[in-house]
């Protein structure tokens, strides 16, 4: 855990717990090389605009990362937080410092389970960033977890589809991806396989789910991931197309550090 490049003071973590404001990216390191490296890094300081009106170093932030992974040969998830340990809760207007944490934890090399999902109606607070406001998706993850499922799908009140509560999902209609149209957080592992595979953009309901003949989800960490139920709609969990997006997506070369 670094802050800038150097051992944290805890205090300046407090701040994190107190008031819930900034913004991350999750990627995975692989021998010191990342998938879609300049789209995380166009996420960071995109987002930093937004939240704090700020410039974020590009290279700055590349060293920090590179710090933490520390040369290892294993693969690693490295997160990056962007937030001011400055920030004032009476005028977050003044927060203006953002600084940069990086921590790190070790990669699955496991193939993870497929999904099941429940739906829940909910819009997250400013979807296209990707803040550290995670309190509503992970109590609807948890509650999904309760009933017996492995996940939540996010539906707005009218029950058309959005994301997951961290990750994009893909549908299948024969031979092409269905992605669902609405305001989500454009995911680097989505944008990556859509500069594969474009593939189509809709509204989707989770009345005509069944149209579909597969679903995956995606994120950084785990790549592409099947998803066998959303309810009581059913699939199987091992569709040809999937495993060639899967294919596509590991054999994209990842960038160095």
């Amino acid at each position: 855990m670094l802050l800038n490049g150097r051992p944290v003071d805890l205090d300046q973590l407090k701040i994190l717990g107190l008031s819930n404001y900034g913004h991350f990216t999750s990627m995975r390191v692989d021998g010191g090389r990342v998938r879609g490296l300049t789209l995380h890094l166009d996420r960071l300081t995109r987002d930093c605009r937004v939240l704090f009106g700020a410039e974020l170093d590009r290279d700055e932030v590349r060293s920090y990362v590179r710090q933490a992974v520390d040369g290892s040969a294993e693969s690693i998830v490295a997160r990056v937080t962007v937030f001011d340990p400055d920030l004032e809760l009476g005028h977050p207007a003044s927060a203006s410092s953002p600084q940069v944490l990086v921590t790190t934890r070790p990669a699955s090399l496991v193939p993870p389970q497929p999904l099941t999902l429940t739906a829940c109606a909910y819009d997250r607070d400013a979807p296209a960033v990707k803040h550290i406001g995670l309190f509503a998706t992970l109590y609807h993850r948890r509650q999904a977890q309760l009933a017996g499922f492995d996940d939540v799908l996010l539906v707005d009140g009218e029950g058309f589809i959005s994301e997951g509560a961290t990750w994009n999902i893909g549908l299948v209609e024969g031979d092409e991806v269905v992605w669902p149209q609405a305001p989500v957080l454009p995911g680097i592992t989505m944008a990556l396989i859509q500069q594969e595979r474009a593939g189509l953009q809709r509204r989707v309901n989770l009345a005509e789910l069944d149209r579909y003949t597969a679903a995956f989800a995606t994120n950084a960490a785990v790549g592409v991931r099947d998803i066998v139920a959303v309810d009581a709609v059913r699939w199987a969990d091992t569709v040809p197309l999937i495993e060639q997006i899967r294919k596509e997506y590991s054999a994209i070369p990842g960038e160095p550090l």
